[in-house]
C-alpha cells in the first residue's frame, strides 16, 4: 500500500512541479511512456479483478477499465509510430509501473470483499492522480498538437471512468455491488 501511495504521491508532486518550472516538465517521448505506463497498471488491475471479482458491478467497471485504457493505449501507441516518437521511460513512468506492481501483488492477496473494496479503493485515487497529471503536467506540456489532442480527447473518459468507480464505491460501502 506504502508503494502504491507513493507513486500516486510521485505522480502529483511531478503534475505539481511542472507548471512552475516548464523546464522540468516531461518530452514528449516521457509522456508517452507515462501515458502507456498508466494505462497498463489499470488493464493488469482490471484484468485481475475480472477474474478475481464475484461481484457484478466490480466485474463490469473492470471490463470497462480492460477496454478503454486498451484502447487509449492502442491510440496511444500508434500516434507514436506515425510521429517516430520512441516512448523513453523516466522516473514517473517507472513509479507508475512499480505501484502498479505492488497494488497487483496486494490484490492477489486478497479475495471476497476486501477485494473489491480495496480494487475499488485504488481506483478511484488512481483517476483522481491521472486526471491531476493529465490537467498539470501532460496535456500543458505536450509539445505534439497530436499528442495533446490525443490527451485532451481521452480525458472524459478518465473523468468517466472516476466517477463510475465513486458509484461502485458507494454501492459497496451500502452493502450492495
Amino acid at each position: 500500500m506504502k508503494l502504491i501511495h507513493a507513486a500516486l504521491a510521485a505522480m502529483l508532486a511531478f503534475a505539481s512541479i511542472a507548471p512552475h518550472a516548464q523546464d522540468a516538465g516531461p518530452t514528449d517521448p516521457q509522456i508517452a511512456a507515462i501515458v502507456v505506463t498508466a494505462n497498463q497498471v489499470d488493464i493488469d488491475a482490471g484484468r485481475l479483478a475480472e477474474s478475481k471479482t464475484k461481484s457484478k458491478d466490480v466485474k463490469a467497471f473492470a471490463q470497462q477499465m480492460v477496454a478503454d485504457h486498451g484502447g487509449v493505449n492502442k491510440a496511444a501507441t500508434d500516434l507514436v509510430k506515425k510521429l517516430h516518437v520512441t516512448p523513453e521511460d523516466n522516473p514517473t513512468s517507472q513509479s507508475l509501473k512499480q505501484g502498479g506492481d505492488a497494488n497487483i501483488a496486494r490484490l492477489k492477496s486478497l479475495s471476497g470483499g476486501s477485494f473489491d473494496k480495496s480494487y475499488i479503493d485504488h481506483e478511484v485515487a488512481y483517476h483522481e492522480s491521472v486526471l491531476a497529471a493529465l490537467d498539470k503536467t501532460l496535456i500543458p506540456g505536450a509539445q505534439n498538437e497530436e499528442l495533446k489532442a490525443l490527451l485532451v480527447k481521452v480525458r472524459p473518459a478518465f473523468v468517466a471512468h472516476l466517477e463510475h468507480a465513486r458509484h461502485v464505491q458507494a454501492e459497496l460501502g451500502n452493502g450492495g455491488a
